[in-house]
């Protein structure tokens, strides 16, 4: 066996374990799991509605809050809150957030027990169906 062919079997040979190293790679399940929670798909749906009929048209019955967005939080609760405008810090007025795996949202805080609550209760709720419309007749 001269020098060149054992030069080429062990290039075929490496070639060979390359190829089937490729081919093994890709079988392999992902680690880390892909995509978003159902609950993140929902509050990205809300929370886009919610700021731009409540805070981007400046509709006077949300002039005094401002939406503080914590969709991406560590917790695994995507949420945002209304707090006082002039208040960044101030203890939420209304929290509404999902978790986990469910595409469920939840709104509670004081403003749910104030006039301007059943509006909110109505919003979120035509928004978390589909429907962005600002208003129920839209």
């Amino acid at each position: 066996m001269t020098a060149t062919s054992m030069t080429l079997r062990f290039a075929v040979l490496v070639a060979a374990t390359f190829a089937l190293a490729s081919c093994q790679s890709g079988s392999k399940a992902p680690s880390q799991p892909t995509g978003k929670s159902a609950a993140l798909r929902s509050m990205e749906q809300v929370a886009t509605a919610a700021y731009k009929c409540w805070f981007a048209s400046k509709d006077p019955a949300f002039r005094s809050y401002q939406m503080a967005n914590e969709l991406n939080n560590f917790g695994g609760t995507p949420r945002f809150l209304l707090v006082p405008a002039r208040n960044y810090g101030a203890k939420p007025l209304l929290v509404v957030q999902a978790t986990g795996n469910s595409s469920r949202v939840d709104v509670f805080g004081p403003l749910m027990g104030d006039a301007l609550g059943s509006r909110i209760s109505a919003d979120i709720t035509r928004w978390q169906s589909g429907n962005p419309a600002c208003s129920a007749s839209a």
